[in-house]
Protein backbone atom coordinates (compact mmCIF):
# COMPACT_ATOMS: atom_id res chain seq x y z
CA UNK A 1 0.00 0.00 0.00
CA UNK A 2 1.63 3.43 -0.81
CA UNK A 3 1.65 6.33 1.53
CA UNK A 4 -0.83 8.92 2.24
CA UNK A 5 1.22 11.77 1.69
CA UNK A 6 3.00 9.41 -1.97
CA UNK A 7 -0.66 9.33 -3.06
CA UNK A 8 -1.73 13.47 -2.29
CA UNK A 9 1.72 14.18 -4.11
CA UNK A 10 1.06 12.07 -6.82
CA UNK A 11 -2.64 13.41 -7.42
CA UNK A 12 -1.15 16.74 -6.91
CA UNK A 13 1.19 16.14 -9.38
CA UNK A 14 -0.95 14.66 -11.88
CA UNK A 15 -3.37 17.84 -11.26
CA UNK A 16 -0.69 20.55 -12.04
CA UNK A 17 -1.54 23.48 -14.26
CA UNK A 18 -0.31 24.60 -17.05
CA UNK A 19 2.14 27.00 -14.97
CA UNK A 20 3.71 24.58 -13.30
CA UNK A 21 4.04 22.26 -16.20
CA UNK A 22 5.96 24.78 -17.67
CA UNK A 23 7.95 25.52 -14.57
CA UNK A 24 8.61 21.81 -14.26
CA UNK A 25 10.16 21.72 -18.10
CA UNK A 26 12.16 24.18 -16.92
CA UNK A 27 13.51 22.95 -13.57
CA UNK A 28 13.29 19.11 -14.29
CA UNK A 29 16.64 16.82 -13.98
CA UNK A 30 18.80 19.97 -12.99
CA UNK A 31 18.53 21.83 -15.88
CA UNK A 32 19.37 24.86 -13.84
CA UNK A 33 23.41 24.71 -12.85
CA UNK A 34 22.50 21.13 -11.83
CA UNK A 35 19.88 22.39 -8.89
CA UNK A 36 17.51 19.16 -8.73
CA UNK A 37 13.62 19.90 -8.26
CA UNK A 38 11.14 18.04 -6.89
CA UNK A 39 7.58 18.54 -7.45
CA UNK A 40 4.96 18.61 -5.04
CA UNK A 41 7.41 18.21 -2.15
CA UNK A 42 6.10 17.40 1.32
CA UNK A 43 7.35 19.56 4.00
CA UNK A 44 6.57 19.61 7.32
CA UNK A 45 2.15 19.34 7.10
CA UNK A 46 2.90 21.14 3.80
CA UNK A 47 3.06 20.64 -0.21
CA UNK A 48 5.26 22.68 -2.05
CA UNK A 49 4.87 23.02 -5.80
CA UNK A 50 8.47 22.96 -6.02
CA UNK A 51 11.42 22.14 -3.63
CA UNK A 52 14.84 22.03 -4.29
CA UNK A 53 17.13 20.24 -1.00
CA UNK A 54 20.56 20.99 -1.42
CA UNK A 55 19.18 24.85 -1.82
CA UNK A 56 16.42 24.80 0.76
CA UNK A 57 14.66 26.40 -1.90
CA UNK A 58 10.92 26.22 -2.49
CA UNK A 59 9.25 27.81 -5.68
CA UNK A 60 5.38 28.72 -5.51
CA UNK A 61 3.68 29.05 -8.46
CA UNK A 62 0.30 31.10 -7.67
CA UNK A 63 -2.73 31.84 -10.56
CA UNK A 64 -5.65 34.24 -9.37
CA UNK A 65 -7.19 33.06 -6.74
CA UNK A 66 -4.00 33.90 -4.74
CA UNK A 67 -5.02 37.57 -5.05
CA UNK A 68 -8.06 36.91 -2.66
CA UNK A 69 -7.03 38.54 0.59
CA UNK A 70 -8.09 35.18 2.61
CA UNK A 71 -5.65 33.64 0.22
CA UNK A 72 -2.72 35.63 0.89
CA UNK A 73 -3.51 35.36 4.72
CA UNK A 74 -2.85 31.99 4.70
CA UNK A 75 0.00 31.75 2.13
CA UNK A 76 2.15 33.98 4.00
CA UNK A 77 1.37 32.45 7.23
CA UNK A 78 2.39 28.93 5.16
CA UNK A 79 5.29 30.94 3.84
CA UNK A 80 6.06 32.04 7.45
CA UNK A 81 6.22 28.34 8.74
CA UNK A 82 8.45 27.38 5.70
CA UNK A 83 10.83 29.72 6.20
CA UNK A 84 11.15 28.47 9.77
CA UNK A 85 12.04 25.46 8.33
CA UNK A 86 14.70 26.50 7.44
CA UNK A 87 13.60 27.19 3.76
CA UNK A 88 13.37 30.18 1.61
CA UNK A 89 10.55 30.89 -0.37
CA UNK A 90 10.15 32.18 -3.98
CA UNK A 91 6.53 33.27 -5.11
CA UNK A 92 5.90 33.70 -9.08
CA UNK A 93 2.60 34.84 -10.07
CA UNK A 94 1.37 32.12 -13.55
CA UNK A 95 1.64 35.13 -15.37
CA UNK A 96 4.58 35.83 -14.70
CA UNK A 97 6.17 32.10 -15.55
CA UNK A 98 4.28 32.99 -19.37
CA UNK A 99 5.86 36.18 -19.76
CA UNK A 100 8.94 35.88 -18.77
CA UNK A 101 10.39 32.68 -17.17
CA UNK A 102 13.55 34.04 -17.08
CA UNK A 103 12.98 35.82 -13.97
CA UNK A 104 12.32 32.16 -12.43
CA UNK A 105 15.86 31.14 -13.47
CA UNK A 106 17.61 33.91 -12.28
CA UNK A 107 16.59 34.21 -9.21
CA UNK A 108 17.28 30.55 -8.83
CA UNK A 109 20.21 31.59 -10.00
CA UNK A 110 21.30 34.24 -7.46
CA UNK A 111 19.96 31.98 -4.35
CA UNK A 112 22.22 29.83 -5.34
CA UNK A 113 24.94 32.37 -5.61
CA UNK A 114 24.07 33.45 -1.83
CA UNK A 115 24.69 30.20 -0.87
CA UNK A 116 27.93 30.13 -1.89
CA UNK A 117 28.89 33.21 -1.03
Amino acid sequence: MTPPRTDRARKLRQSSGRAEERVWSVLRGGRIDGHKFRRQHPIGPYFVDFACDRLRLIIEIDGGVHQLDEVMARDRQRQQALETFGWTVIRMTNDKIFSAPEVLIEAVMQHARRLQG
